[in-house]
């Protein structure tokens, strides 16, 4: 049995990435991937090919940091040649191009992993993990990082859904539904992008989902409806022989007489069930996590909606300690709110567990090796470059900040980069006299706001778009709040009064961050 400190499972880009950040801090891991490749769910899926992960390689911006804002893809690292730019110009990538880049990334950077390797049972015994495959390999390890995504199409459990087609296998040829009325369950991306793509062929489509369309524009949420995928939109608006249910789909059956499949579709609206002869029914209803290789000793606490792994603010299972979830299923803990979904992420978020890791080593938080000015101008000029130029505050807004620790009499300020917040508030807020919290956040509105009408401006408190907010914390508790009005490039670096009027709310708090450190 080899054993090794750090056991990662799974080796498409959370994998990878977790490995070579911990290659560069020169720690021991293996990766194990029962595919022949890096990245392989990429090979299947999406089945129309096409990512809504955007990279945007003209911007303007120097700085690699900067234009990570914009770079959706790529994992992080320093070398220029292992950016996503380089793989494609495609603003939206095909996910054979993702596949590549994977893959090059791998081979690039030596990641170890052992290809062909199927986990086929965790244990845990003695405070040691035990990793089975199915050839009766067994490795052993100090901590394990759970990494394979959600791999397993979600199919609703319903009277006749064998004869539904699930997501995996119908076909994605057009041609193949000529003439045909089709009915599409789901209303995620893969449901619109399916009806977009048969648009032409179809005598009918019908696309049903139980909860309202959410559409990505007005929430902020990417893994919402895209408007890359909502053409069908028009066509249901415009009386196009098409159409958007929000009802529950209860039952498909075959009408023997006309040979239809009949979908029963409950409105709870209407509070009755209306039935929709059709030809065919597609299921587009999502994925969920592959659990059943963890045994009595290692099987994690799962969420209320049982699709995922409950787990603490270090992405630690709640039941497990020393197993980690990295990757789409560290979603876990901001589910349909920021981008832990998605490599954009959860990229920053591996980045930022990695931190918690040094922590746990006994190494504390990695502090930046830069310090910050310690008050006033230069400090107030310092963070906002910061809002300006970080990823990770922009990707995951609200849910991974930074910390900024001050020293008495104006000296140098230490910057820990990039934590959950929820971290920040269970833990660090506790063990320091006194800090700042940075996040760049959306504004909240407890009604619908046309995200197009949204006010802004002269009369507007707070602004609804995204912003800078720094919050001041004294012995465990919030002292003070500061924001600044959104910008539409996401730079506020160009305004003098952003400066000025940071750097007076800074200089107000002089006597409470002496008092404070020097407690």
């Amino acid at each position: 049995m080899r054993t090794v400190r750090n056991l990662i499972i799974g080796a498409g880009p959370a994998g990878l990435q977790l490995a070579h950040l911990l290659d560069k801090r020169g720690e021991e891991y293996l990766v194990l991937e029962r595919g022949e490749g890096a990245g392989t769910f990429f090979e299947s899926y999406p089945r129309h090919d096409r990512l809504l992960s955007i990279n945007k390689i003209h911007t303007g911006y120097p700085d690699l940091e900067s234009r990570r804002r914009y770079d959706w893809n790529a994992l992080l690292c320093d070398d220029e040649a292992m950016q996503f730019r380089e793989f494609s110009a495609d603003y939206f990538p095909t996910a054979a191009q993702l596949v590549t880049y994977l893959q090059k990334f791998a081979e690039h950077y030596q990641i170890e992993v052992a290809y062909k390797s199927n986990v086929v049972r965790v244990s845990k015994v003695d405070e040691r993990f035990e990793v089975a495959l199915d050839d009766g390999t067994r490795f052993a390890s100090e901590r394990l990082f759970i990494a394979t995504g959600v791999p397993l199409v979600n199919n609703p459990d319903i009277p006749g859904v064998e004869l539904c087609e699930p997501y995996d296998r119908f076909s994605v040829d057009p041609d193949d539904y000529i003439d045909q009325r089709v009915f599409i369950v789901g209303k995620g991306n893969s449901a619109f992008e399916t009806a977009d793509a048969l648009i032409s062929t179809t005598r009918k489509m019908w696309v049903c989902g139980e909860t309202n369309l959410k559409l990505a524009w007005a929430s902020h949420y990417v893994g919402h409806l895209r408007a890359v995928n909502n053409n069908f939109l028009d066509t249901y608006q415009l009386k196009a022989q098409n159409n958007i249910l929000d009802g529950n789909l209860r039952a498909v059956r075959k009408d023997d007489a006309s040979g239809d499949l009949i979908a029963d579709v409950w409105f709870e609206s209407r509070q009755q069930t209306l039935s929709y002869p059709c030809d065919r029914v597609l299921l587009c209803t999502g994925f969920r996590s592959d659990l059943g290789i963890f045994d009595a000793s290692t099987a994690p606490t799962r969420r209320q909606c049982g699709r995922l792994p409950a787990m603490t603010s270090e992405w630690e299972s709640v039941n497990v300690p020393d197993m980690f979830f990295i990757g789409t299923l560290m979603q876990s803990r901001d589910y349909r709110k920021t981008m832990s979904a998605f490599i954009h992420g959860f990229r920053h978020n591996i980045e930022s567990l990695m931190t918690l890791l040094d922590k746990r080593d006994g190494k504390g938080l990695c502090v930046h090796p830069a310090p910050l000015p310690g008050f006033g101008r230069e400090l107030a000029s310092a963070l906002i470059d910061r809002f300006s130029t970080s990823a990770a505050l922009m990707l995951q807004p609200g849910f991974l900040g930074d910390v900024v620790l001050p020293s008495p009499g104006h000296g140098p300020a230490e910057h820990i980069p990039e934590l959950p917040v929820d971290y920040v508030m269970e833990t660090v807020v506790n063990e320091h006299p006194a800090l700042y919290v940075l996040t760049l956040e959306y504004g909240k509105s407890d009604k619908y706001m046309d995200p197009f009408a949204m006010p802004r401006g002269v009369g507007v408190t707070e602004d609804f778009y995204i912003h800078p907010i720094v919050r001041y914390f004294e012995n465990g508790e919030l002292v003070d709040r500061f924001f600044l009005p959104d910008d539409l490039d996401n730079d506020w670096r160009d305004n003098d009064k952003y400066i000025s009027d940071l750097a007076a709310w800074i200089d107000a708090h002089p006597a409470q961050l002496q008092q404070g450190a020097a407690t």
